[in-house]
């Protein structure tokens, strides 16, 4: 995606975390598989897999986005909630912030340096085409503890495009992640929340879970630094996972809007973090 595009993003929530799961103490993510049944639970992080080894595919975790609507349910069966699909360090009123689209040498080092100043860490979903020409900007992501997903290469519907199209566009964009970032990337955030079966299968191949998000800030319609501001502090809870942009467009609002939202996330006692990977 070049940086002055704009797009008509298509945003679908992920079925988000619950105040039952904040007041069990433990933040996270929650999806419910194919047929509405508990189907095979995440287990616990254990490190990264060595490089080729394949995960196994998890599309169940997202099935919700598939489907465009309400979870699947059985007559006379009430949905089962799965095991976390993210499992954040510490306890309590933990969220995950989250930018897409870049990088962007205009405004991703000033989300950086506002990340830095409060000793915050963040997920980056990177294009290709983005990050091969500023791959200084993904060393410093490295540097400073963040984390880097995979958006693709160059930020296509990836529902319109054969399996070879898809790996692909996730195949080179993990390479130059590889070749900045120092590792290859363990996340996948599909374009405009739109998954299908072979993005699931694909990226499991590529050793990357899929992560979608709880509260779209929709910075990328400008809609004003306030109007930003408010749908995090209306969005904020346990677990939740915050999108917002750093490429793409004119961010200056996102820039100005994570300036004002990110002290008082952290002074209403939020613990602003990066989650742990899970494997099958």
């Amino acid at each position: 995606m070049k940086t002055d595009q704009l797009f008509t993003r298509r945003r679908v929530l992920l079925v988000g975390a619950t105040a039952a799961a904040g007041a069990a103490g433990t933040a996270g993510l929650f999806a419910w598989g194919p047929d509405g049944t508990s189907g095979k639970a995440a287990g616990p992080a254990s490190g990264a897999p060595a490089r080729g080894l394949a995960l196994k595919p998890s599309a169940y975790r997202l099935q919700p986005l598939t489907g465009y609507g309400p979870p699947p349910t059985t007559p006379g069966r009430t949905p089962v909630r799965r095991a976390p699909l993210l499992r954040l360090p510490g306890r309590g009123r933990t969220m995950v912030l989250t930018f897409d689209d870049g990088p962007d040498p205009r405004y991703t080092p000033r989300i950086l340096d506002i990340l830095a100043e409060y000793d915050v860490r963040a997920m980056f979903f990177v294009c290709g085409e983005m990050a091969v020409d500023h791959q200084d900007l993904l060393a410093r992501m490295a540097d400073e503890g963040h984390v880097v997903g995979n958006h693709t290469w160059s930020h296509p519907l990836l529902t319109s495009l054969s399996r070879r199209r898809i790996r692909s566009e996730m195949t080179r964009t993990s390479e130059v992640i590889e070749s900045g970032y120092g590792e290859r990337p363990r996340w996948f955030r599909a374009p405009y929340g739109a998954w299908n079966r072979a993005a699931f299968q694909l990226g499991a191949e590529l050793g990357m879970e899929p992560l979608a998000w709880t509260v779209d800030t929709l910075d990328w319609t400008t809609p004003g630094t306030r109007t930003i501001v408010d749908r995090v502090r209306k969005g904020a809870g346990p677990g939740v996972v915050i999108l917002s942009h750093d490429a793409g467009g004119d961010r200056t609002q996102s820039v100005k809007a994570l300036r004002r939202y990110l002290p008082r996330l952290l002074d209403a006692g939020y613990h602003i973090t990066v989650p742990k990977r899970q494997y099958t």
